[in-house]
């Protein structure tokens, strides 16, 4: 008994993922005044200083992560943050540690102040300071970068690019509307026509626009040379996938492979072969999104993939696993229930699979007339467009040793942490106990009740909306309709609110909670 509990004990102490003690977002510095010749350097500076990190080994998080964050948070890319909304988006990004800042310039002169928070206690640390002139910015940021974070290796960054061409780069990352972006990165690369990195977002850019061929004009514009050679040639890849040109594809990334193995890249050829169609010679599907699965165990992405794969190939024993292992990680995707379905209807088990339609059609509308005639949908099948990873908090890693454990206790117990650190407010490591018993036990009612109060709490409505479905889907109770009708206003749907206050009224007639929403969506009558 006291080696069970002390096995439990460790195996909740662990993290749920295994990230970089330093890991570090750096987000966007304030430029007081709003001067419209310089607000591009808060952004400038917060990429000048992440790519020294990086450049010397240490954990700067990318800059696509922090707009993803931003963009689950209804956060404008440029704005002033409060410190809390900050480490909200911190936690949101899976970085230990934010850094704000302020950039003041008074004719050439230039100012750059930085000060890092500690996401764990929301504590800022000594403000720094570097000045110097602003023709020389990018030295100015790398001697702030290096105060910022010692240490790490003696690499030094790529060469910077003349500080007229790097702002009109930075300008094109800022800009609104996607001709203004082409239209800046455009005079960036004439500007220096060796600045790979504006060719990169520049195809960012084009892919967009659907601009496909354009795109891969770009990507084989940068020089073999280059640092970004791989990143080129990785995008390239992309580009042929969306021309449906799947040999040149299948040609681009199997060198990729053979030069550098990649989750990403395997993942892709994978789907290469399953869109042309199999040709047995150069590998099945399966093959290569098996060795994906195998190179990163914890991206959905891929293990939904593999399942599809092996639902494509008949084989629903195979998908049954895979699929079940994706929806451990990601247990709101309407896709994989959809498909785990189908495979489930094909091995006889037609009661989990109308179960697993009836939770498809709550998350997806697209699966609402869904039914066991329903043939397996096709071009579900998932590109990566990374190469190399960039997810946080997977939980397969921390949890390799307490799966061969009775799962069900072990959820119970991480439920029953995450319980009372929700209700201490320390949201952080309650979700962190709360997707470790998901994993467990992925139908965990209460655990998808708390979660979905979490990111409502945190603001995120629409990600509450999910895991508030999955709670109702598992163990229909009040207390959850009436969470998910908050969630319903907190994005103005004030009739699907109402719908969810009358369910919860249903359940439980008593219910003040349920009276106060229903009070809220008409402001009246119950």
């Amino acid at each position: 008994m006291i080696a069970a509990l002390l096995a439990l004990w460790l195996a909740a102490g662990q993290p749920v993922a295994a990230l970089p003690s330093a890991r570090t977002l750096v987000v966007p510095f304030e430029t007081p005044g709003r001067d419209g010749r310089t607000y591009w350097l808060g952004e400038g500076v917060a990429i000048l200083i992440a790519d020294d990190m990086n450049a010397r080994g240490l954990a700067a998080i990318p800059r696509q992560v922090r707009e993803r964050a931003y963009e689950q948070l209804h956060l404008p890319g440029n704005g002033v943050l409060s410190r809390a909304t900050v480490i909200k988006v911190g936690e949101l990004a899976g970085a230990a540690r934010v850094i704000v800042g302020e950039v003041q310039v008074d004719g050439d002169a230039l100012t750059l102040k930085a000060r890092p928070i500690r996401i764990d206690v929301g504590r800022a640390d000594a403000e720094l300071v570097e000045r110097g002139d602003l023709a020389d910015l990018a030295a100015v940021a790398q001697k702030l970068a290096r105060r910022i974070a010692p240490g790490g290796t003696d690499a030094a960054p790529s060469p910077a690019p003349p500080i007229h061409a790097f702002e009109l780069f930075v300008k094109g990352l800022l800009a609104e509307q996607p001709a203004s972006q082409a239209e800046f990165l455009e005079a960036a690369l004439k500007t220096d026509p060796r600045f790979d990195r504006a060719r990169i977002a520049l195809w960012d850019v084009r892919t967009g626009l659907g601009e496909h061929a354009a795109a891969l004009e770009q990507a084989r514009a940068v020089p073999a040379d280059s640092p970004y050679a791989r990143r080129a040639t990785f995008l390239a890849s992309l580009s042929l996938i969306s021309l449906k040109q799947y040999d040149a594809a299948f040609t681009v990334l199997k060198a990729l492979q053979d030069a550098k193995s990649s989750a990403a890249v395997l993942n892709n050829l994978g789907i290469v072969q399953i869109r042309r169609g199999g040709n047995p010679d150069a590998g099945k599907p399966v093959y290569f999104l098996t060795k994906a699965a195998e190179a990163d165990p914890d991206d959905p992405d891929v293990l939904f993939n593999l399942g599809y794969a092996y639902a494509l190939d008949r084989d629903p024993q195979a998908a049954i696993y895979w699929l079940r292992e994706g929806l451990r990680r990601d247990p709101a995707d309407g896709d994989a229930h959809i498909v785990l379905a189908s495979a489930l209807e094909a091995a006889g088990s037609s009661v989990e699979a109308g179960r697993e339609r009836e939770l498809a059609a709550q998350l997806s509308a697209r699966y609402a007339e869904a039914s066991a005639k329903t043939p397996l949908s096709r071009g579900l099948e998932r590109v990566l467009r990374d190469d190399e990873s960039v997810r946080a908090g997977s939980v397969g890693q921390a949890l390799a040793t307490t799966a061969q454990r009775d799962q069900q206790n072990v959820a119970q117990f991480h439920l029953e942490r995450g319980r009372r650190l929700f209700e201490a407010e320390q949201d952080r490591e309650a979700m962190a106990e709360l997707r470790r018993a998901v994993f467990l036990s992925p139908y965990q009612a209460e655990a998808h009740l708390l979660i979905g109060r979490i990111h409502l709490r945190a603001g995120r409505p629409r990600d509450a909306i999910d895991a508030l479905k999955i709670s109702i889907w598992s163990r229909d109770t009040a207390a959850a309709h009436v969470a998910l009708g908050e969630a319903y206003l907190a994005v103005s749907d004030k009739t699907a609110a109402r719908a969810e206050a009358q369910r919860a009224l249903a359940l439980e007639p008593g219910s003040s909670e349920a009276k106060a929403l229903l009070r809220k969506t008409d402001g009246g009558a119950l």
